[in-house]
């Protein structure tokens, strides 16, 4: 089973890796040659696919950094573009621990309702294919991007207002995975796809302003995922809204 995993993964991977560069070589319609650079910021919300499950909320941080975007051709109504970034971006898992009934897990020894998060904090790279339907030069128009995206990991951090988690003998916990809590990220290289939806507006001397909603889902897991490992998938996810600004650097409007 986690064989024939592993190989849908790869084939997805490949598939929007390859989809990325199809665009970059083809030359059906208008040809086109702009490149602009800027600069983007956002907020992202995610969680990890851990398998046993853990009981999770979203966890909230901050992504921004660098825009890249060369436009190579339009074809009849759609401008076809290569989009890139490089960002920091905060992410990771929320927990809010409860109990079978449902209710918030107070520590008997704190008074507290217990409360866990972990930050893991990355460079992420996206490549992706970006088609546009609207304006090229002056007003609106809509966009999708879709293509692969790598992390490289830099750095975690945990917080949480308790030693050692409390289990009621009675009521017992609704999210007993604890393992988590106390291991490192071991896998340091993330992977996986990133789809997004937005729009932009442009204008030939002021540039480009972009309004993105993207989800990303990770094709590589944080943590080992062999028969001798406690997870089985522990894949990340984020639900991203970012602005950006980009100016032309060649190909500008006249």
């Amino acid at each position: 089973m986690k064989l024939k995993v592993v190989k849908y993964k790869r084939l997805g991977l490949t598939f929007a890796l390859l989809l990325t560069l199809s665009l970059a070589k083809a030359q059906v319609g208008e040809h086109r040659d702009r490149f602009s650079l800027g600069v983007n910021g956002g907020y992202v919300l995610s969680n990890v696919g851990f398998e046993p499950k853990v009981t999770q909320g979203f966890h909230g941080g901050f992504t921004g950094g660098l825009s890249m975007r060369y436009i190579c051709e339009k074809y009849f109504s759609m401008i076809c573009s290569i989009y890139g970034e490089i960002n920091f971006a905060s992410v990771g898992w929320k927990e809010d621990p409860l109990t079978k009934m449902d209710q918030p897990v107070v520590n008997p020894e704190t008074g507290l309702v217990e409360q866990y998060s972990r930050t893991i904090n990355y460079v992420q790279i996206p490549l992706l294919a970006h088609l546009a339907w609207g304006r090229e030069d002056r007003g609106f128009n809509i966009f999708v991007n879709a293509g692969p995206q790598f992390g490289i990991y830099l750095s975690e951090s945990t917080s949480k207002n308790y030693d050692v988690p409390f289990v009621d003998p009675d009521n017992g916990r609704s999210n007993p995975t604890i393992a988590q809590e106390t291991m490192p990220v071991e896998k340091k290289f993330d992977y996986g796809i990133a789809v997004g939806l937005g729009a932009e507006y442009s204008h030939p001397r002021l540039g480009h302003f972009l309004l993105e909603g993207r989800y990303y889902f990770g094709l590589g897991d944080i943590y080992g995922n062999s028969k001798r490992d406690y997870f089985g998938k522990s894949n990340l996810g984020n639900i991203v809204v970012k602005a950006t600004y980009l100016f032309d650097i060649t190909g500008r409007s006249k």
